[in-house]
This record gives structure tokens, sequence and C-alpha cells, in this order.
């Protein structure tokens, strides 16, 4: 590869209900050896950088016939992710508008959990998108806390995994978490790679609000697989039937959940593309 400090290396930037990313195309798989750690935090850096949640790296797929392209999604710290559910939408959103796929057809994208199928609302390139998630797993209880001074502050939660770990916890209101400056407490043996964890309100029937830490990235405006994970954990504590579409606000949009008869979770929501340039990063 191109000596990128002299040369500049392609990027795009997009974003997912405020859950933003920088995109690098990589469509020949030359970059991966170069895509370390330290290179992911720069580009991800709000001040010296590009500024993002996280890094999209859009490859062709090993996958075969199964999928063409595969998403790999690094958090803001180079750590890697097994899935990002607005991430996803971002990056099939990209192949769209560059002709690399016709959104008139499902869209499959490999990813670190499985392939992911996405549909474009109407066939329509600029449409909102719907990802097929998969299956959600309902693991049980466990707790989360946040500091308050020299104490923890604790709630009960659910742990819902969508392919990354999550522990949902309903609260009075959202700013009892307080900043989320810091990773919130968890048990290490339930979540020995860490975890996602969501603070819920409800604000109606069906319809829930959320704010949430995403390990290796911190606060984040928008999680996708947190919104499943938390339209999950409300519609089993609901008692809801299955089908029943539940809206879940987050500081950065509205994403629409449903967890479908067959078991599988379709998440609906938008997905820009709001630059492009070169970067010596």
């Amino acid at each position: 590869m191109a000596d990128r400090s002299a040369a500049g290396y392609p990027f795009l930037k997009g974003h997912g209900t405020h859950n933003d990313f920088v995109l690098l195309p990589d469509h020949d798989g030359t970059l991966h050896g170069d895509l370390d750690p330290a290179r992911v935090r720069a580009l991800c850096d709000r001040r010296g950088g590009i500024g993002g949640d996280g890094v999209l790296r859009v490859v062709r797929s090993a996958a075969g016939a199964e999928a063409e392209w595969f998403m790999d999604y690094r958090n803001a710290d180079g750590s890697t992710s097994e899935m990002c559910g607005n991430g996803v939408r971002v990056f099939g959103r990209h192949l769209a508008e560059e002709g690399l796929v016709d959104p008139a057809r499902p869209l499959p994208v490999a990813t670190r959990d499985g392939i992911k199928t996405l549909i474009f609302a109407g066939g329509e390139v600029d449409g909102e998108i719907t990802v097929d998630m998969g299956v959600p797993r309902l693991l049980g209880e466990t707790r989360v806390g946040v500091a308050e001074g020299d104490e923890v502050r604790w709630w009960s939660a659910v742990h819902v995994d969508t392919g990354n770990p999550h522990a949902v916890a309903f609260v009075d209101d959202l700013a009892e978490a307080g900043p989320l400056t810091s990773p919130p407490e968890h048990d290490t043996a339930v979540y020995p790679h860490g975890v996602n964890v969501e603070f819920v309100v409800r604000r109606g029937e069906h319809h829930v609000a959320m704010r949430v830490h995403e390990r290796g990235s911190g606060e984040t405006r928008s999680c996708g697989t947190g919104a499943c994970a938390v339209a999950v954990a409300a519609a089993g504590a609901d008692g809801a039937e299955r089908g029943t579409p539940y809206r879940v606000d987050l500081p950065g949009g509205t994403l629409t959940i449903t967890w479908q008869e067959d078991g599988r979770v379709l998440m609906a929501g938008p997905a820009l593309i709001v630059a492009r340039g070169t970067t010596r990063l």
C-alpha cells in the first residue's frame, strides 16, 4: 500500500442517529495490517483526527456467495467489536450510494456476529434501512453501578446478548446515571470482556428512552444493538406480543425495534453519509 502520510487515504464520515463513524474503503483488502489500534484511535480523535465513535472498514467478505461485503468494525479505543447496529446501516448506505449494491434487493453483510440482512425502504438509496439483527438472548439478571463520590449506586439490570453483550437497567430518570464519563461498574464474571450499559425510562406504551455507555467508546448518542437489547428487555417485562413495534428514543434520534414471532429482531432507522475526503492519519 502507498505511504498514507504522503498520498493520503480515502475516508467517508457517516452516522446513524448521531452514532458516527469513519468509513475506510478497503475493497481489495490491503489495509488490514495497517489498521492497528493506535491508528483507529487517531482517526476517531475528535480534536486531532476526523472524529467518530468507531471505524468501519469496508472490505469484501470471505463468506463467498452468502455475503459479498464484510463490516470490520473497531471501537474508538481501537478494540474490535462483534457488531454495530447503527454502523451496519451506514455501511449499507455507503455501498448503495457508490452503486456497489442494488438497494432494490436485500443486502447481506458479513460481521463478526454473522450475516445481517439489510432492506432499503421502497428499494431506494436514501430511504430508511431495516436490519435483521438475528435472535437475541435473554440471559437473566445482573447489576450495574455508577460511582457517586466514594460510593457506588447499584441498579438491577437485564443481561441481553444481541451480538454484543448488554446490561439494561430501568431507572426513574435518565439523569440518575450521571455524566457516564467512565464505564459503569459491572460483574466481570458475567462480562469478562466488558459490557454496553443502557439506562432506560418508560415514556408510554411500547415507548422507551435510553442512554448508553458503549465499551470502548464511552457514552454515545445512539447504539443500535443497545436499542435492540432495550426493546427486548422492555417487551419481556411487559409481556408484549411478538411483532409489537417498540419506539426507542436515543439522544441522537429514534429507532423502531420489532421482536418478531420467529424470534428475530428487526431494527429500522436512518443512516447518512455526510462527508468524504482523504486523510494522512
